[in-house]
């Protein structure tokens, strides 16, 4: 995909703001947050976009890292929103699927952010630890401890949870982020890559 003109940079907008939102959301937790994370990146984005020959990378990769900046933030410094006065009520669905979805983002919000954004770049946009080295700024080494620390700890929330992986079961693949909304978080794929 090569950047040309404004016009490429709406259409590219408008085709990959909800992976780019769901990407955030799965890298910081909060939906607040993720759109925040988004809207720096794509203002960062558009004035190097006629020179960029992937835009969607770089927009990945800063997506990745504003939402990480995000959670940096102190509380005091961060709006808050009427709607965080809220508590999250967990809603039980019939089918069970609503329920694993959120079991797993509990476990995954319980993963420290530098392991979480480690798992995401890893299992959820499938970038090999190179790559994802690359997009965080650290050793390819370093993201190979981080994603078996991340990978113990996002074990041991989900044991914590309920969800046992040593049981033999049917998990698909864990979507990718180009599903749009609603499409990505799978608990059963979540749970097949916390097993690799």
């Amino acid at each position: 995909m090569k950047a040309e003109d404004p016009d490429g940079f709406r259409e590219f907008v408008a085709a990959r703001m909800a992976a780019l939102r769901n990407l955030a959301y799965v890298t910081c937790g909060d939906w607040h947050s993720a759109e925040d994370a988004v809207a720096n990146a794509l203002a960062k984005l558009y004035p190097r976009w006629s020179r960029l020959d992937r835009p969607d990378l770089y927009a990945q990769t800063m997506v990745v890292r504003a939402a990480i900046d995000e959670t940096r933030r102190p509380w005091w410094r961060r709006e808050r929103s009427a709607g965080d006065q809220v508590p999250d009520v967990a809603q039980a669905d019939p089918s069970g699927v609503a329920d694993e979805r959120l079991t797993v983002r509990r476990a995954l919000q319980a993963v420290p952010v530098r392991q979480r954004a480690v798992l995401v770049l890893r299992y959820y946009l499938g970038m090999t630890a190179e790559e994802a080295a690359e997009v965080l700024g650290i050793r390819a080494a370093s993201v190979r401890s981080q994603t078996t620390r991340g990978l113990a700890n996002l074990r041991a929330a989900l044991a914590a949870g309920g969800v046992v992986l040593d049981e033999p079961s049917e998990l698909g693949e864990w979507t990718n982020a180009d599903a749009g909304p609603g499409g990505a978080g799978d608990v059963r794929a979540t749970a097949a890559a916390a097993r690799r």
